[in-house]
């Protein structure tokens, strides 16, 4: 799909896919080179630091589960369960913030007890 007709769902689910597969280079692709990221392990500004803060995560990402997704005109808060190798399953909610088609804002909650 050509990004100047994707939606901010699309959006949204085009960085949980890519993630979920390590394509890094279709990550990369939506989001906003000033994009900020704020979570619980991690407080990140601009594109190659949240690629390389998302690729090292991905290391011990089994897998990624979106059971939920909710659009409020540029915002979506994305609810997923986070599988990976070093802790238990963590139910996660990640809102980003869309502008132009590229997300510009991210934050994300979960309980991060088991991942320290």
């Amino acid at each position: 799909m050509h990004r100047g007709v994707m939606t901010t769902e699309t959006i949204a689910r085009t960085y949980f896919d890519a993630w979920k597969n390590k394509d890094f280079e279709t990550l990369g692709s939506v989001l906003a080179d000033d994009v900020s990221f704020r979570g619980p392990l991690a407080t990140v500004d601009g594109k190659e630091d949240c690629l390389r803060g998302l690729k090292g995560m991905s290391q011990i990402i089994d897998d990624i589960v979106v059971e939920k997704v909710f659009v409020d005109g540029s915002d979506v808060v994305t609810w997923f369960v986070l599988h990976t190798s070093v802790a238990k399953p963590a139910p996660t909610a990640n809102w980003s913030h869309i502008e132009d088609g590229k997300i510009t804002r991210i934050r994300v909650t979960f309980d991060a007890t088991d991942f320290r």
